[in-house]
C-alpha cells in the first residue's frame, strides 16, 4: 500500500501522507516515501508545496512496531551513519523539506505528535486547525527529539518553550502552539488554507521566491557578513531578468505576471 502520494497542478506539489487508518504513523515504508516524495518535488519545476496528511490527524509519529523494532536492533548505525549531507535518514524526513527549494505548507489537523510534529516544522509554514494538537512526545517513551527537532525547535519558540515541550511531552492546543511560535496561523480548514497560500506564492517571480528561501536560510543559519553578501549576491540574479522584468511589466499594465 502506498504511504505517500505526490500530485502536481498549477505549479503546485501536493504530498499528501496516506496511511490515514493508521493516524500516518510513521513505519520504514512511510519514511522511505516520505524521504522519495520531497527528493521528486525538490528536483520538480514547482513553485509551491503543501504537505498534508489525509484522515483525522497529520501524522501521529512513530508506530508502535517501529518502536518495538528498535528495541531489537544496534541503533549506533542506523542513527550515527550519515546518509543525507548533514542527516540521517530519520532526521531528513524533516530536514528535507528545508532542502526543498520552493516554500513548503503544512496542513495540520488531528495530532502532529513527535516525528509528526518535527516533519511539520520543516515546512516554511504551518497551518493548523484550532482544535489539532501538538506534542514534542520523545519523553513519554524515555527518548528525545532526533528527528531534526533540535535544529528547527529553537528557530520557533524560546528557551524556556523548549525545555518545557521537551521535558513534559504534554500536548498543546493550537491556538497554544501558535503563541509560542510553533504555528504560522490557524484555520478551520487548514488544507484550503495552504493550498490558497500556495496559490498567492505561485503568482510572485518563481526565481525570488526560491532567492527568498535560500537567503532566509542563510539569515538563519550564518553570520552578519555572510548574510550580507548573500543579499547582494542573491540580488544580482534577480535584478533585471526575465522574472524580474515580467514583474515590473506586469505592474505597470495592471496584470497579473505570466512566468515561462
Amino acid at each position: 500500500m502506498s504511504r505517500v502520494s505526490v500530485e502536481y497542478k498549477d505549479h503546485i506539489a501536493h504530498v499528501t501522507l496516506t496511511r490515514g487508518d493508521k493516524m500516518n504513523a510513521l513505519d520504514d515504508a512511510m519514511i522511505k516515501a516520505i524521504l522519495s516524495a520531497g527528493q521528486e518535488v525538490a528536483a520538480a519545476d514547482i513553485r509551491a508545496v503543501v504537505l498534508s496528511g489525509e484522515g483525522k490527524s497529520f501524522c501521529a509519529g512513530l508506530d508502535m512496531a517501529s518502536f518495538a523494532s528498535m528495541a531489537q536492533t544496534d541503533p549506533t548505525e542506523w542513527l550515527m551513519t550519515r546518509s543525507h549531507e548533514d542527516a540521517n535518514e530519520l532526521q531528513e524526513i524533516a530536514l528535507i523539506w528545508r532542502r526543498v527549494p520552493a516554500p513548503v505548507i503544512c496542513a495540520i489537523q488531528g495530532v502532529a505528535y513527535g516525528g509528526g510534529l518535527q516533519i511539520a516544522l520543516g515546512a516554511d509554514i504551518r497551518i493548523a486547525h484550532p482544535e489539532a494538537k501538538l506534542s514534542v512526545m520523545e519523553m513519554k517513551w524515555g527518548l528525545i527529539p532526533d528527528m531534526g527537532g533540535m535544529v528547527l525547535l529553537p528557530e520557533l519558540v524560546r528557551s524556556d518553550v523548549l525545555r518545557l515541550l521537551t521535558y513534559t511531552a504534554r500536548p498543546i492546543g493550537a491556538p497554544q502552539a501558535a503563541d509560542w511560535g510553533l504555528v504560522t496561523k490557524l484555520s478551520d480548514d487548514p488544507l484550503t488554507e495552504a493550498l490558497a497560500l500556495a496559490e498567492d506564492i505561485t503568482g510572485k517571480s518563481p526565481s525570488a521566491i526560491r532567492a527568498a528561501k535560500r537567503l532566509i536560510d542563510v539569515a538563519e543559519t550564518r553570520d552578519r557578513a555572510h548574510v550580507l553578501m548573500a543579499e547582494s549576491s542573491e540580488q544580482v540574479d534577480l535584478i533585471g531578468k526575465p522574472d524580474q522584468m515580467e514583474v515590473v511589466m506586469a505592474q505597470m499594465q495592471g496584470r497579473k505576471p505570466e512566468f515561462k
